[in-house]
């Protein structure tokens, strides 16, 4: 396998062999990529307060804090702060000037992902690629020096106003990127509860899923891993169709979700009216201990969907699942879903909406050897859920 943790052989303290089992990855020849990306580099969130809410996943989800930008280091616009999780990197930024851009996208899309930056192999050939692929270039490849190095960096604009930043940091050594000073929090170390991201849900609109997907598979070379339509992500109430695209060692996951015509309004629709437009929906957190990661959480005050007692009694549930490392009714304790599929299987849960708009959650997942994303979990919650609705004479 040829550069999946970039220019490091290891990645606070997450090592390959530990990435193969948390996150799926495969083999891939890097050499015959035409957009050679070899991780996350981060995700770059726009926030109301930026210093609560680093606050916040400092405590509730276990990261350290590494870096800062801010006026005290003569950045008058914002302050940033950039938290880690084993590989996994977290960069939050909220408005300090009144005229600064980000009040506006605040304004608009309330808290969220602003930009997917992404690890690359070569700034300049990722970039000559997508323009010959018809993308859209936010920024020519460039670079950023200071005392530690120097960073190659360029974007490039994906769904609404959601940007992929591409970074080749193999020449730099500072804590983030220049003009960023190392920083630790004054918050007491707190339990690493995930090692790194698994994947990151775009939502956007009606007819528009695979326009996307094709960019995906154009512009970058992606492959598509999975594809969910139907019967596989419908109830009788509301429905939505998935597929997903990955780099070549699926390091870098990206489902892609648009709304599909039902009855009521789905999760999807939902996102779209709140966000105001396409964007990142939801990130799923690669864990080890999928059990003490929410137990953690929970005692912070984070709050999970709950799942109805007869998804976990449902006789197929079992006979499907066969033995997994957390009993049934462990599972059933701390609601966690669980599914299989021809590779082995997952654990996952979900996070309610973590700010004050029913947009951006979370969801913990923990692989033994599933490359999937809880197919298996889509039908049978939705058809436990409205057996009970059934029952009770509401459905």
């Amino acid at each position: 396998m040829t550069g999946t943790l970039g220019q490091d052989k290891q990645l606070d303290d997450v090592t390959l062999d530990q990435l193969r089992q948390l996150v799926g990855l495969v083999e891939h020849d890097e050499s015959k990529d035409p957009f050679p990306v070899r991780a996350m580099d981060a995700v770059v969130f726009v926030a109301g307060n930026a210093t609560q809410t680093a606050w916040f996943y400092q405590v509730a989800f276990g990261m350290r804090l590494v870096a800062y930008s801010g006026p005290e280091t003569g950045n008058r616009d914002h302050k940033s702060f950039v938290l880690k999780s084993g590989s996994a990197r977290f960069v939050i930024n909220g408005g300090v000037a009144p005229d600064s851009p980000l009040h506006d996208h605040h304004r608009k899309h309330g808290d969220g992902v602003v930009d997917l930056a992404l690890e690359v192999a070569d700034v300049d050939r990722c970039v000559e690629h997508a323009r010959a692929q018809g993308a859209t270039v936010l920024e020519e490849p460039n670079d950023v020096s200071d005392e530690n190095g120097t960073i190659r960096r360029a974007a490039i604009a994906t769904y609404g106003e959601t940007r992929h930043t591409l970074i080749d940091r193999s020449r730099y050594t500072g804590p983030y990127l220049p003009g960023y000073v190392a920083k630790e929090s004054t918050i007491p170390a707190r339990k690493r509860v995930f090692q790194a991201i698994d994947h990151c849900v775009g939502n956007v609109e009606l007819g528009r899923m695979d326009y996307w997907v094709e960019f995906y598979n154009r512009v970058m070379g992606f492959v598509n891993m999975a594809e969910f339509v139907g019967d596989d992500i419908a109830t009788e109430y509301s429905a939505l169709m998935s597929k997903v695209v990955s780099n070549g060692n699926h390091r870098v996951k990206f489902p892609l979700n648009e709304p599909a015509v039902a009855k009521k309004k789905s999760q999807i629709d939902e996102y779209l009216e709140f966000y105001d437009g396409a964007g990142c929906q939801h990130i799923a957190l690669a864990t080890n201990d999928i059990i003490a990661t929410v137990n953690t959480m929970r005692e912070a005050g984070v709050e999970f969907l709950d799942t109805p007692d007869s998804y976990y009694d449902d006789p197929e549930l079992r006979a499907r699942i066969g033995e997994v490392r957390v009993p049934i009714e462990v599972l059933k304790e701390h609601r966690i879903l669980v599914d299989r599929d021809e590779d082995g299987y997952l654990l996952q849960i979900f996070t309610k909406p973590i700010g004050d708009r029913p947009t951006v959650f979370y969801e913990l997942i923990e692989r033994h050897g599933s490359l999937g994303f809880g197919k298996g979990n889509f039908k049978a919650l939705f058809e436990a859920i409205e057996r009970e609705q059934d029952r009770r004479g509401n459905l």
